[in-house]
């Protein structure tokens, strides 16, 4: 499957999860049923037979017919299966609450990205989504660590979303004389006060990231000074950590700002970091887009999509935070496709003005609208995640879309 297609997959299993994370019962009548790809279907339609004879007994009448109407929905659809995919069948089927004491009967039959191994049958007030959910999570997971003698931060890069872990203050007191101490009775009491903050440092980092240090690509260090060296070349990290260090960065900030500094110091250094990537793509963007008229970038909904038609557009990059309905439209006489951002009472094709039937519209996701017409005339699709700040810029400054053209506009994008 090309990469902007992998890319697609993902966008779309991530809205539908988020569809079906809203969905509520009345009462315990949403069945979640997870087929791993190594499960036989007649197994798993004769462990539904016996879910159907159990729930025959239960005493809320309106429940009992919901919920056996939904083990029959699924049981059918089941007998078109030979085997689950590959990557296994996941089943969310029950009657959902609509408005006041109504319910709507809701199937959805996912093919998740990634292969399973968990046999779940689950009937509830709500679906179970949490192993899905975990196919969602970034792959890339990296530590991060900035630190001096006055504080310390420790988070998590995970795909493009920094987590801060503990932000430290240390007690340890500036290296001048004080109190009519001797200054070697002084300077032993700092460094046993250094000792303590950079041993307890030692131990939020070894119990952070221990669990998860096999998942870890590496582990990124930084701060201002030879603070840092100090603190790897002692023994307050686990060996295991200490082996993932790359080499140290110069950080001028040592709270959450820092983390960020490092992150950005490392994506120089390391270009596969999924952060770096987006960056490096709204980077080139945003340079477009400082030439003025005679910059390769378009923005704008109406400026994209006009580009996207004229097969003008190399790049369009899409945030996965775009979530929006339009109406979509193929004329059945002269073929011309496209869409209306409100649902219309009356519609006509501007190419022939032929008037278009309701069976010619269907509500669909815009970004689904963009990657086909994309698609079609051979421009590459990246999707930027929510969580950097390269993706709350994108959506925030630009409305969750821009793009990058083969050649220049005749007019300004607005």
């Amino acid at each position: 499957m090309p990469q902007d297609d992998v890319q697609l997959r993902k966008y779309e299993f991530k809205k539908a999860l988020q569809e079906i994370e809203n969905l509520k019962g009345n009462g315990t009548e949403l069945i979640s049923l997870y087929v791993p790809p190594n499960k036989q279907i007649y197994d798993v339609i004769q462990y539904l037979r016996e879910e159907y004879s159990t729930s025959s007994n239960i005493k809320s009448k309106s429940t009992r017919k919901n919920v056996l109407a939904a083990i029959e929905s699924i049981m059918s659809r089941l007998r078109v299966f030979k085997a689950p995919p590959p990557t296994g069948l996941v089943f969310f089927v029950g009657h959902v609450a609509t408005r006041g004491d109504l319910t709507d009967m809701y199937t959805k039959i996912i093919e998740p990205p990634e292969a399973f191994t968990t046999f779940l049958y689950r009937c509830d007030s709500v679906f179970h989504t949490e192993i899905l959910k975990g196919q969602l999570e970034a792959k890339e997971l990296y530590g991060l660590i900035v630190i001096d003698r006055k504080e310390a931060t420790i988070g998590l890069l995970n795909g493009t979303n920094i987590v801060l872990i503990a932000n430290e203050q240390s007690l340890v007191p500036s290296k001048h004389h004080q109190g009519g101490q001797s200054s070697r009775r002084y300077e032993r009491l700092i460094e046993i006060a250094a000792h303590e903050y950079f041993k307890k440092i030692g131990n939020i980092i070894n119990e952070s990231f221990m669990p998860r240090i096999r998942e870890m690509k590496a582990v990124f260090l930084g701060g201002p000074g030879a603070t840092k060296e100090f603190f790897l070349e002692k023994d307050y990290l686990r060996n295991e950590i200490k082996e993932k260090v790359e080499t140290p960065f110069d950080i001028g900030y040592t709270d959450e700002t820092g983390l960020r500094e490092l992150v950005e110091k490392a994506s120089d250094t390391m270009k596969d970091l999924e952060i770096a990537r987006e960056k490096d793509l709204l980077n080139k963007f945003l340079t477009e887009v400082r030439k003025g008229d005679q910059g390769l970038a378009a923005y704008g909904e109406d400026s994209i999509y006009k580009a996207l038609e004229d097969k003008k557009v190399s790049l369009l990059l899409v945030s996965e935070g775009l979530n929006r309905k339009v109406f979509s439209y193929t004329c059945p006489r002269c073929g011309k496709s496209g869409y209306f951002k409100e649902k219309p009472n009356q519609a006509y094709c501007p190419a022939c003005s032929m008037q278009l039937s309701p069976n010619d519209i269907k509500e669909e996701d815009i970004v689904e609208v963009f990657y086909r017409i994309a698609d079609a005339g051979n421009a590459k699709v990246e999707f930027i995640s929510e969580e950097s700040e390269e993706g709350k810029l994108l959506k925030k400054a630009f409305g969750g879309m821009a793009a990058l053209l083969r050649y220049a506009s005749e007019a300004p994008s607005y």
